[in-house]
């Protein structure tokens, strides 16, 4: 039996998988989504980025998780994958689902294209959050308007230093069991520093003809890829 920890990304909380737990916990696995300081039930509680890598290492030895498939969306991705390295032999694999993948020493806004200008002035504008994004930021992504308002309706402001801290790496990435799920509706290549990993001989490449939102827009396929991870 595998344990999933399931972090969704930026502005979102453990809400964001109830449509794909049913079918993870009748497969009998156990399923733990995790909400991360600041957002969503935990709003208020203060948070950079070793806040998030401490709320997921503190939620699997608290319930002392064995063989865990840690799953981490977009931004999560760079806490999971500082995480995944602290739990040592309690780590089954890693899953960056079409996710940012951490770099020992940079922040989650390195990647972005102007090196997170426009990012890090949005969070000083918004009283240091980055704000919920509009309806319009999720089209295109293979969600119905329902899917879309359901996603904004749920969003909370994200606590900017955990997007501008840095990553803290105690080893390369290259050694963790991971899996990385591209999403290729409009974006179908992985990103450089993701192609360079999957070259190596312990990461695994999974697609999804789906966009950024899988959980929404694919429930019960992400369920099955993540199934058939676990298996792997």
């Amino acid at each position: 039996m595998a344990n999933f920890v399931l972090i969704a990304g930026a502005r979102l909380g453990s809400w964001a998988w109830d449509d794909v737990v049913p079918h993870l916990r009748a497969a009998g696995h156990g399923v733990h989504p995790l909400t991360l300081s600041g957002l969503a039930e935990k709003q208020g509680v203060p948070a950079g980025q070793q806040t998030h890598v401490r709320d997921i290492v503190d939620e699997v030895e608290r319930q002392d998780l064995r063989e865990v498939v840690l799953v981490g969306h977009s931004y999560s991705g760079i806490p999971a994958g500082q995480a995944a390295e602290r739990i040592g032999d309690r780590l089954a694999r890693v899953v960056f689902l079409d996710s940012g993948v951490p770099a020992d020493g940079e922040p989650f806004v390195s990647a972005w294209p102007d090196g997170g200008a426009m990012m890090r002035a949005s969070i000083a504008e918004n009283g240091g959050f980055w704000p919920v994004a509009s309806a319009a930021h999720f089209e295109g992504h293979g969600l119905t308007a329902e899917q879309i308002a359901r996603i904004v309706d749920g969003s909370t402001p994200h606590p900017g230093a955990t997007l501008t801290e840095p990553a803290e790496l105690e080893r390369p990435l290259g050694d963790l069991p991971a899996t990385y799920v591209k999403c290729t509706l409009g974006d179908p290549e992985p990103s450089d520093d993701v192609a360079e990993l999957l070259a190596g001989e312990r990461w695994r490449l999974v697609e999804m003809d789906t966009g950024h939102w899988p959980m929404f827009s694919r429930p019960r396929e992400l369920a099955q890829v993540l199934l058939d991870i676990a298996g792997a």
